[in-house]
């Protein structure tokens, strides 16, 4: 499992567990507003933590998580976008 796949479970796991959600919750929210998925995969999917980013937006609105703070995650986010290296330029 990639260390990004872990973060969106761990994201997951540690908004529904603060708004007492479970994976059975989970499942009954989504079907109310049309996303069919079972126990099961929703098990699996968290499991993985690879899911897509429309699956955990779906998530987080059907448990009611309209704002994230992300805080923890914006250093490692920089130290991925931004090269140690200079860029090479073309002279004109």
């Amino acid at each position: 499992m990639s260390n990004w796949d872990d973060k969106a479970k761990r994201l997951l796991k540690s908004e529904m567990v603060k708004r007492g959600f479970s994976n059975a919750d989970l499942v009954a929210l989504l079907n109310e507003i049309g996303v069919e998925e079972t126990k099961a995969s929703i098990d699996s999917k968290i499991s993985r933590g690879s899911f897509s980013a429309t699956f955990l937006l779906q998530c987080l609105t059907v448990i009611g998580c309209h704002k994230l703070e992300i805080e923890s995650y914006e250093s490692q986010l920089l130290m991925v976008a931004e090269s140690n290296e200079n860029y090479k330029t073309s002279k004109k």
